[in-house]
C-alpha cells in the first residue's frame, strides 16, 4: 500500500481523506483484507489522526472496512453473497432505466451515448486500458440519465461506488471489455428503435456477464493465494 502526502496543506480534511481511502480501495491501490494502521497511515499522509479517524468511521459506516478483534479496521473482502447481491440489483434498476431511456430519448441525446462509444472501442484498439473505467462509467451515466426519472437514477448512483470497483476488477480482463463493447452497441441499437423490452434484455445480460466475470476473478485470486 502507497500513499502519498498531498494532504498537508488542506483545511477540510475528514471528507477529503474519506474520498482518497475509498477510491484507493475501489483501485485496489489498498487492496481487500489490508489492515489500516492508524498511526502508518497518518504519517504517510502527512496528518493527523482526528481526520484520519473521522474518515475510517465513514468507511466503516458505508461497509468499505471493518474493525478487528486485534484493534483497528481492515478493507472489507467481497464475498460471493456480495456480489450477487449487488448485481441482482444492478440488474433491476439499470435494466428498467435502459428500458426508459427508449421511450423518452430524444434524437439529439444520443450523440453523447455514440461519442463515449467510440472513445471506448478506440481505447481498446490502442490497449489503453487506463481510460476504460472513466469512459464505462461515463457511458452508463449518459445512459441512464435519458430515463428522465430523478429518483430512478439516484438510487443507481447510491451504488456508483460499489459499481466502480467491480468495473476496476472485470474491465481489466480484455476478453469482457471487447465483449462489453459490443453490448453497447446493441443497446444504442435498441434504443434507437425505441425498443424498450429488448434494451432491458440487453442491460440485464450485460450485468450478468459482469458479475460472471467478477466471480471468476475473485475464484482465480483464491486459488493464486491457495498455491501460494
Amino acid at each position: 500500500m502507497k500513499l502519498d502526502n498531498s494532504f498537508k496543506e488542506r483545511n477540510s480534511l475528514g471528507h477529503d481523506v474519506f474520498e482518497y481511502l475509498k477510491n484507493a480501495i475501489i483501485d485496489q491501490t489498498i487492496e481487500p483484507g489490508s489492515r489500516l494502521v492508524e498511526s502508518k497511515i497518518a504519517d504517510m499522509l502527512g496528518i493527523s489522526r482526528t481526520p484520519l479517524r473521522e474518515a475510517l468511521h465513514k468507511l466503516e459506516r458505508e461497509d468499505w472496512i471493518e474493525k478487528i478483534p486485534s484493534g483497528g479496521f481492515q478493507v472489507v473482502t467481497l464475498t460471493n453473497a456480495d456480489i450477487e447481491q449487488t448485481f441482482g440489483i444492478r440488474s433491476v434498476l439499470e435494466a428498467y432505466a435502459a428500458r426508459l431511456a427508449a421511450e423518452n430519448y430524444q434524437d439529439k441525446d444520443l450523440a453523447p451515448l455514440e461519442k463515449k462509444m467510440n472513445e471506448f472501442k478506440k481505447c481498446l484498439e490502442t490497449k489503453d486500458s487506463d481510460k476504460l473505467h472513466k469512459i464505462n462509467t461515463q457511458f452508463h451515466d449518459l445512459l441512464y440519465s435519458l430515463s428522465k426519472s430523478p429518483k430512478l437514477i439516484k438510487m443507481i448512483n447510491q451504488l456508483r461506488a460499489q459499481i466502480s470497483r467491480f468495473r476496476q476488477i472485470i474491465l481489466k480482463q480484455d476478453e469482457y471489455a471487447h465483449r462489453s463493447s459490443e453490448d453497447h452497441f446493441k443497446m444504442l441499437d435498441a434504443i434507437k428503435n425505441r425498443d424498450g423490452k429488448k434494451v432491458e434484455q440487453l442491460v440485464r445480460q450485460h450485468i450478468i456477464k459482469g458479475k460472471n466475470a467478477v466471480l471468476s476473478e475473485l475464484k482465480q485470486e483464491e486459488e493464486k493465494r491457495k498455491r501460494a
